[in-house]
């Protein structure tokens, strides 16, 4: 068992690390920063502690990262073995690792292996302290037929130091070497057996013994003897009868020789450990771009075994000749090839390199310029297969344009493709169509049957239109019961007949769910674009307008849009929720909703039960005294009552400005609920939503200022979430009001994180403390390993910027405990608890809670 010490900021990371090394039989010290591990190394009986340290290196700048370094290079601290794990291998990291013994690199990706290297380290640790005892004296074998001779050189060469051995003959002297490693050879010309140039010459060409350093020693000065023996490859010529000062000089001689040489092999096996041990492949190459070294993870990627000669050979010829759609990648037009020659630097180049198979590997590689003395001497290539991570990208880039439950195009996707189908005609005389579909009946069915019943519903629907349409056409789920497909280039005359015929599918279809059948019908709003369509919003709403009139016409029914006839209860329509809405601000028609995020960190295993929408209340009797945290959501009360969600009220209320109002009534109604909460010693935490149209509202500041003096409410209860599309799609005005309220003392979060393709650029630069995983990919993790893998991906990225995860739409125990093992710290969703208007007066603060962390 070897006590280990493992410095990393990340608790996620550093619990990766810890559990293996654990489950290895380490005995494991943990330091949570940098600070903390320069304490823990502060002197030289701290250092002794630990057999090792692994080092979690910063992606950004940390001062205290760089002193731990320095710190690590002084001289009480040389012979401890380092593993140095990092998200990103750059050139000075690279160099520091190579400049400092006892020091291998690995890439958190790799970060399973960190036992296997650690291991290798410690090994090779062990083999160099017996390396370094073994090299005190240098091991000599002395051959001369003369017992007295041999007497005589023997007892000089011990009295100053070296060990020596000796043989009466060739044939002697050649078994010794073959069984003992040592370092000088010296013979005499003039052996019983054969002559001492032809026992050199033997030595030489021996792969046991090629390494000795040979002198021949003689009573002779003749020119021959001389000359043959040096011929043979003698580094030296000895007489016997010269002064025992000058013998001793010789031999001094060939033992620094001897040292240097054995230095040079030791520094070239710790850098051949080094490359061995990097998780990356790893090749270098001259000016030419011809191989000079390549490690084993190198040849493993590229499907090259130990036998496989590639030094001297064109890293162009054998990994990079070919494009990745198999077109040539000639060498005056290689990115690399020219990198290699001029010296330049490429960093995280996406490429693809050629297995010995012939398949193509996509790589993501950087080409280091490697300088000597100044002069350009060749280039270091470290690369990673990225073939997982491209996988993942489609997965993600498929996931932001489909909807989970159907598979179809999803609102987003359809919205991107209307808007250039909407381009492309007005330089076109061709007509398209937009078919807006909704159930009749589906409410009925998801209430008497059930959600499953519902979804089930849904998919078979999506089926039974897909088998209807072109391949040129899209079929896309808007939401809940709403279909839309979009259709290219259609006849006039046959727009209304091909609606139909789709409002047919569902006439004649028959859903059986649970023994029974039910019948599905659905009203069709169609809508035409051509030259003169001003929008793509505004073709969604005439079609979405269409369908309203088919509904009114009794239901099942199919409507063709017509501007002379409809544009009246197009107007009524939005006019009519633009007037209910400013009424409902003015006569505070709103309510607020609060759903309950829950700690994770809080919750044993054993309170996770199969009953939904109970653990709140549950964890509220269990530990009543935890500082509760609620999303606060707005709802609309129609004049029957009835709650109306924001589904059906906030697209009209963004088209007609009324969206910095309503965030306005929510931010006062839930700053003053708040306030009312924490006076009764709740110690409470709100998130509040803020819309795209609130970025940038000049007067949000000050309002929130004016609120928080009113009702002494501490800025650190609130914590503000923006969506990432509508942080991408402002980030200044974004940047500019988180810098502006984090300096009250609030927080934020970044909602439906995931679902833009460009997330992860926008996490870096976002000042946010909070990431809410988008929903869809949550739901999705019971049944699909590819969303397990992109929600636990985004926690660590998440984690690795220091911010912390909200898993939202959690609506099962199983999908929680993956989320617990994932590492996500706080959840949300009906699983856990329905949002309510009614607010528990409970007081808790335990400091694992959301609003105190």
């Amino acid at each position: 068992m070897h006590p280990v010490l493992i410095i990393e900021m990340s608790a996620t990371l550093q619990h990766a690390v810890h559990r293996l090394l654990k489950a290895s039989g380490h005995a494991v010290t943990t330091a949570n920063t940098y600070e903390e591990g320069l304490e823990q190394l502060k002197d030289r009986n701290a250092v002794r502690r630990y057999a090792a340290v692994i080092f979690g290196h910063s992606v950004e700048p940390n001062r205290h990262a760089n002193e731990l370094l320095m710190r690590l290079r002084l001289p009480d601290c040389r012979d401890l073995p380092v593993l140095v794990l990092t998200h990103v291998t750059d050139a000075s990291l690279l160099d520091w690792t190579t400049r400092r013994a006892r020091t291998a690199l690995l890439l958190w990706d790799d970060h399973a292996d960190c036992v296997d290297c650690l291991s290798k380290l410690l090994t090779a640790s062990a083999k160099r302290e017996q390396l370094v005892s073994d090299k005190q004296h240098i091991r000599v074998l002395f051959v001369d037929d003369s017992p007295t001779v041999r007497a005589s050189f023997k007892r000089l060469m011990m009295q100053h130091g070296y060990e020596v051995d000796t043989a009466a003959s060739a044939a002697e002297a050649m078994e010794k070497a073959k069984q003992h490693p040592y370092d000088i050879a010296i013979a005499d010309y003039s052996l019983p057996d054969r002559k001492g140039d032809d026992l050199c010459r033997q030595l030489r060409e021996h792969p046991l013994t090629a390494d000795i350093t040979i002198a021949i020693i003689t009573g002779s000065y003749r020119e021959e003897v001389i000359r043959d023996s040096l011929d043979a490859g003698a580094m030296e010529c000895m007489f016997k009868n010269e002064a025992s000062a000058l013998f001793l000089a010789r031999l001094a001689a060939m033992s620094r020789a001897v040292s240097v040489r054995k230095r040079m092999a030791a520094e070239h096996q710790r850098l051949a450990g080094i490359l061995g041990s990097v998780g990356d492949g790893v090749y270098g190459v001259n000016r030419s771009g011809q191989v000079t070294f390549i490690n084993p993870a190198a040849r493993n990627i590229l499907g090259y075994g130990d036998q496989d000669h590639l030094i001297g050979r064109s890293a162009h010829k054998l990994f990079h000749h070919t494009h990745e759609d198999r077109t040539a990648n000639p060498p005056e037009d290689c990115l690399l090839q020219q990198a290699y020659s001029a010296g330049n630097e490429l960093r995280a180049w996406s490429t693809v390199f050629w297995h010995k198979s012939g398949m193509p590997i996509p790589v993501e590689c950087t080409v280091y310029p490697m300088q000597i003395k100044g002069q350009l001497e060749g280039s270091v290539v470290a690369f990673r297969d990225i073939t997982e991570r491209r996988i993942l990208e489609r997965e993600l880039l498929w996931q932001a344009n489909h909807d989970p439950l159907t598979k179809l195009y999803n609102r987003s996707c359809f919205e991107k493709q209307l808007e250039s189908e909407v381009s492309r005609l007005k330089r076109s005389e061709e007509v398209s169509t937009l078919v807006y579909l909704d159930l009749d009946r589906f409410k009925y069915i998801n209430d008497t049957a059930g959600h499953a019943a519902g979804d089930r519903l849904l998919v078979e629907i999506s089926q039974q239109l897909q088998s209807r349409i072109r391949d040129c056409d899209m079929l896309a789920r808007l939401g809940g019961d709403e279909f839309a497909i979009l259709m290219h280039n259609v006849d006039r005359e046959r727009i209304f007949a091909t609606a139909e015929s789709f409002r047919e599918i569902l006439d004649q279809y028959t859903f059986m769910y649970g023994n029974r059948n039910y019948k599905v019908n659905g009203s069709v709003g169609v809508a035409l674009i051509d030259r003169n369509t001003p929008s793509p919003g505004d073709a969604l709403a005439n079609a979405d307008i269409a369908c309203y009139i088919a509904k009114g016409k009794g239901r099942n029914q199919t409507h063709l849009y017509c501007a002379e006839n409809d544009q009246k209860v197009a107007m009524n329509l939005e006019l009519g929720w633009s007037v209910r809405l400013q009424e409902a601000l003015r006569d505070d028609n709103f309510v607020l909703h609060y759903q309950p995020i829950l700690a994770l960190a809080g919750l044993d295993r054993g309170d996770v039960t199969d009953q939904t929408g109970n653990l709140w209340r549950q964890m509220s009797r269990t530990s009543p005294h935890a500082a509760p945290h609620y999303e606060v959501l707005v709802r609309l009360v129609n004049p029957r009552g009835e709650i109306v969600y924001p589904g059906a009220f906030l697209p009209t209320a963004e088209r007609f400005g009324l969206m910095h109002q309503i965030d306005t009534w929510v931010l006062t109604h839930a700053v003053k609920k708040l306030s009312e909460l924490n006076k009764l010693g709740g110690g409470a935490t709100f998130t509040i939503n803020i819309s795209g149209h609130s970025l940038d509202a000049e007067n949000l500041a000050p309002l929130l200022r004016s609120l928080l003096e009113k009702y002494q409410l501490a800025a650190g209860s609130l914590v503000f979430e923006i969506t990432e599309a509508s942080a991408i799609a402002n980030i200044d005005a974004a940047k500019r009001l988180i810098n502006e309220l984090r300096g009250f003392g609030c927080r934020f979060a970044l909602d439906d994180f995931g679902s833009g393709f460009s997330s992860f650029f926008h996490l870096k630069h976002l000042p946010v403390d909070f990431v809410k995983i988008d929903g869809q990919f949550v739901q999705g993790m019971g049944t699909n390993p590819a969303d397990r893998a992109i929600v636990a991906s985004i926690n660590d990225i998440a984690h690795s910027f220091g911010k912390r995860t909200v898993a939202e739409f959690v609506e099962s125990a199983g999908v929680l405990k993956m989320l617990q093992d994932s590492g996500v710290d706080y959840v949300q969703g009906y699983y856990i608890s329905p949002p309510s208007s009614d607010l528990p007066t409970i007081d808790l603060r335990r400091p694992d809670a959301i609003g105190h962390a």
